[in-house]
């Protein structure tokens, strides 16, 4: 994405003052106003002026900006060139919203697809090689695992690994000290803890997460969906199929996370995962429907799970 968007800028950007018909927007501060006032103002000495807006969420604004934004790409003047960047914000068009319509009619969308597993893991390992360091491929997984697997908070990350990693080879623990993991990651880990019967441990991730100010709602749906993952593990390991099965079936893009959830399918009956989704179904059920005290909801979930026998 970003060599394309470098393409864009050098044919777009011609002549002596590329800087001043270059305009950069936080979508998280924009407003409507500057953003109209970026597309109206003419280039100066060239021919085009380029307006960047990285991770503005088009279709959850307020109704008033998405009129306002709606209004000024429906009359896009010909010497602006605009450009909408979504790299930390997932893109999730809405058809039901006006704006959508403008969208189709003014932009082209271009989709840069997340890095298959291997070209992940190999432009993993040709990023540290560069730092003069060297990692293995279950490490690389796990790594993308911990960090979402997305390249552009992964460079960041490398980057933490390589300065605190004093060896040439990278390890675990080094990742463990120094990345921060995604919400994903960390309810697979709470899961794990559940699974395992390391109830201490899983009150303490719990306790981490609330105190993060992770919504209630995020991870409620994270957590049932590593139940509902391991159920379908399960499923796959009584019935002779391999992770990648499992990987097929639930959209599990990591291999480190599939082979986690097959180990741990192991230690588990099939009762029992089936009574841990109805769990997490009924608690997302009542975080839905009922108050707001969303914390000891979850707590109470988390004993609802240590209550549960192993050979149901």
């Amino acid at each position: 994405m970003e060599h394309y968007l470098g393409e864009l800028r050098k044919r777009v950007l011609d002549g002596g003052m590329a800087e001043f018909n270059h305009r950069r927007f936080d979508g998280k501060t924009m407003s409507a106003e500057s953003f109209t006032e970026a597309v109206d103002t003419l280039p100066v000495f060239a021919e085009r002026t380029l307006v960047e807006v990285s991770d503005f969420d088009l279709f959850g604004c307020r109704e008033e900006t998405k009129l306002a934004i709606k209004q000024v790409i429906d009359t896009l003047p010909d010497y602006v060139c605009v450009v909408f960047i979504y790299d930390t914000l997932e893109f999730k068009p809405d058809g039901r919203v006006k704006i959508n319509a403008e969208l189709k009619k003014n932009f082209s969308i271009v989709e840069f697809r997340r890095q298959e597993q291997s070209d992940l893991v190999n432009w993993i390992a040709r990023r540290f090689k560069a730092q003069d360091k060297s990692i293995d491929r279950p490490t690389a997984e796990y790594l993308a695992f911990v960090s979402g697997g997305l390249m552009t908070p992964l460079v960041g990350e490398i980057e933490k690994v390589s300065a605190y990693n004093t060896d040439r080879i990278i390890t675990r623990e080094s990742i463990d000290a120094v990345v921060t993991p995604v919400l994903d990651a960390v309810t697979y880990k709470l899961t794990d803890a559940i699974i395992q019967r390391r109830f201490d441990d899983a009150a303490d991730i719990l306790s981490d997460l609330l105190a993060m100010q992770e919504p209630p709602h995020k991870m409620i749906y994270s957590i049932s969906q590593k139940m509902r993952q391991l159920l379908a593990a399960k499923v796959c390991a009584e019935s002779g199929k391999s992770y990648a099965r499992l990987m097929e079936m639930c959209g599990i893009k990591n291999d480190w996370a599939a082979k986690r959830l097959m180990s741990n399918a192991g230690g588990v009956s099939i009762g029992w995962c089936r009574e841990a989704v109805r769990k997490c179904s009924r608690t997302a059920l009542k975080m839905n429907s009922e108050g707001t005290d969303y914390g000891e909801m979850l707590c109470a979930l988390l004993t609802e799970l240590a209550s549960l026998g192993r050979d149901l």
